[in-house]
């Protein structure tokens, strides 16, 4: 059931992405919400970190809530899948499991997750789409002991952290994220569909459990013109964001 605030975030980034509140304006101020919305002061902030942690407000001590941006973006203070961040931008996020094997974990990955060389792990090599639209190539090892309950979600699974989170609870909490750029290799240029050597954008992640433990690591590559990821200054905070790029005016 969604809870309170997130339904108030919801409402609020609907009005924000249909001009009700232009970017640079003030939002109502908090007695004001709070009585719209009959809730307290602490629920309406809940909402309001929501869309700061987006990117679509930002807030001043003393000052009502102003609007910087229509497009909510995910910042790397928190951790959310590829299918949250698309559906937070309005966009309908898709993906389909093109090779899927167990094999011996290498040192690398070993270390990666936290287990012994030659453990086993689970290969999946997965392509994510935006409203249909190729963006992304994602090789991500499973830790063996997750591998079967992987191996259960469809091969059209819109979320497997969700899957995992729905069928056997397992939560994904921490993330690290290391980015850099690579040029496209045979199988990333057939599935995004540019030319080999074209440059991608790729993010190597290591995600985690609430206690530590890896459940998996990931070599994802996003086609060029697909992601932008945006790094805002300010004296509060300085968070690094993914979005998609401006779409072209028609």
């Amino acid at each position: 059931m969604t809870r309170r605030h997130e339904h108030i975030a919801d409402e609020l980034r609907r009005a924000i992405a249909e001009g009700r509140h232009p970017v640079g304006a003030a939002l109502p101020s908090e007695s004001e919400l709070a009585a719209a919305h009959g809730v307290s002061r602490g629920t309406l902030r809940q909402a309001f970190g929501t869309l700061q942690a987006e990117g679509l407000i930002g807030s001043r001590q003393g000052a009502r809530r102003v609007v910087l941006s229509t497009t909510p973006s995910q910042s790397f203070t928190e951790l959310r899948s590829f299918a949250q961040w698309a559906r937070a931008g309005g966009r309908t996020p898709g993906g389909q499991v093109l090779d899927s094997r167990r094999a011996a974990a290498t040192d690398a990955e070993a270390g990666l997750l936290q287990l012994a060389p030659g453990d086993e792990v689970l290969h999946i090599l997965r392509i994510r789409t935006l409203d249909d639209d190729p963006v992304l190539l994602e090789r991500t090892v499973y830790a063996g002991w997750t591998a079967e309950a992987v191996e259960q979600a469809p091969a059209d699974c819109e979320s497997v952290t969700q899957h995992l989170q729905d069928t056997v609870g397992l939560f994904m909490s921490h993330g690290e994220h290391h980015l850099d750029a690579v040029a496209a290799g045979t199988v990333d240029a057939r599935e995004l569909g540019v030319r080999r050597g074209s440059p991608l954008l790729r993010v190597r992640r290591t995600t985690t459990t609430p206690e530590g433990r890896p459940v998996e690591t990931s070599d994802d590559r996003y086609r060029p013109g697909s992601v932008v990821f945006t790094v805002r200054n300010s004296v509060q905070a300085n968070p690094l964001a993914r979005t998609t790029p401006d779409r072209p005016a028609p």
